[in-house]
Order: C-alpha cells, then structure tokens, then sequence
C-alpha cells in the first residue's frame, strides 16, 4: 500500500474516535466532518506546486511564495462525500466543485451514477474526489474514471476510513491516483460496511439512519 497516506496527526484521530461512537449525536458528527476534513485538506494539498510573486508588505517589497496554476477541484461523491466539501471550502474557499451522483446498490453493491457535473477544464487542474468511506472501492473508482474520462490527469483521492480491500481494488483500476486517509480499518463485513468503521456516514452526518 505504498500509494497510501494514513493521516495520523492527534487531531485527527481524536476526532475520528468521537465520530466512531454510536452516541454522538447527528450535529456534532456533522460538526466533527467538517473540522476533521479541514485538516485531511492541509495534508492532501501539502505538496501542490508554488510561484512567486512580487508583492508589497506594509514594509517593503519582497518576493513571496503563491500557489501556481489554475484553481483546485474538489469533486464530491454524493451525498456522504458533501461532507468532507465543507470543511475542505473553508480552507480553499476559491477552489472549484465536481458533483458525481452516486448511490450503492445494496443487493449487488455496484455503483449506479445519477448525476454528474464538473468544470471544463479538468486536465488543467488538480482534482480532488472526496468521499468519507473507501470500503469496496466501487463508487470511488466510478467517479475517478468518470473524472478521468472528463479530462483530469492530476487526480488524489480523499476519505476518512478505508478498508483493506477497498484500497486494493482501488488501486487496481487507478494506480495512478494516491490515496490519502484517516485511517485504515480492519475489514468489511458481509454487507460492505467497514469494521470497526463508523456506520454509514451520509445517514449519521444527515440523521437518516
């Protein structure tokens, strides 16, 4: 799994185990996504390309380090994957937004597209595709390749769980994609559902379980 980065930064993993427990409530689960994704963010964008650029401070003029290239795409898996958007926005609020409409067949547990929109120019930029849970890697890698197929080559995928063999089927079809987590759980169960995980993440962020 050398393609993986398992976030283990304190924050990070003290709020994930409050999220992990059944007792939390719907708003601090929606709360604790947001900070949590916030810091997810700082590590995925920790190597993006900078310039410089001349500027004034209230001092002198000096040569100061800028982002170079065209604005970041966040694409959102939906619905579960908004989740992560929010806290990712506070941090790089002038970053564009992909929607990729996702939902689990929960008799096959395929993934069956039912929306899509993205910028145009997609080759141009790096494009993040978030999404809370890396269980059987089926929706993940639909939406890489949807991405793909639209343009992006510069691509890193976002979660906060990831199962063992989600990352293995993930990266069998997208080698090429780096996989950046929270942490990685032990299996999944008969179902598709991460153990120990955290249940589903759209019914708990969105009270609908």
């Amino acid at each position: 799994m050398e393609n993986v980065t398992v976030v283990d930064h304190p924050l990070v993993q003290h709020k994930l185990s409050i999220m992990r427990d059944k007792s939390t409530s719907t708003a601090s689960f929606r709360q604790l996504l947001r900070e949590i994704s916030l810091l997810l963010c700082y590590e995925v964008t920790r190597d993006l390309d900078l310039t410089i650029k001349a500027i004034e401070t209230p001092m002198q003029e000096m040569d100061a380090p800028t982002l170079k290239g065209k604005k970041l795409v966040f694409a959102s898996i939906l619905r579960a994957g908004n989740g992560l958007l929010e806290g990712m926005l506070d941090l790089v609020p002038s970053a564009r937004v992909a929607h990729v409409g996702l939902y689990r067949d929960h008799e096959t547990l395929e993934a069956v597209e039912y929306y899509y929109k993205a910028p145009t120019d997609l080759e141009d930029r790096v494009v993040i595709a978030v999404d809370p849970m890396l269980a059987t890697a089926n929706s993940a890698t639909l939406a890489v390749d949807k991405l793909k197929r639209s343009g992006a080559k510069n691509l890193r995928f976002l979660c906060l769980l990831a199962a063992p063999e989600g990352i293995k089927a993930f990266e069998a079809a997208h080698p090429d994609v780096p996989i950046f987590t929270a942490a990685l759980d032990s299996h999944l169960n008969d179902k598709g559902y991460i153990v120990p995980g955290l249940g589903d993440a759209g019914d708990r962020m969105y009270g609908t379980k």
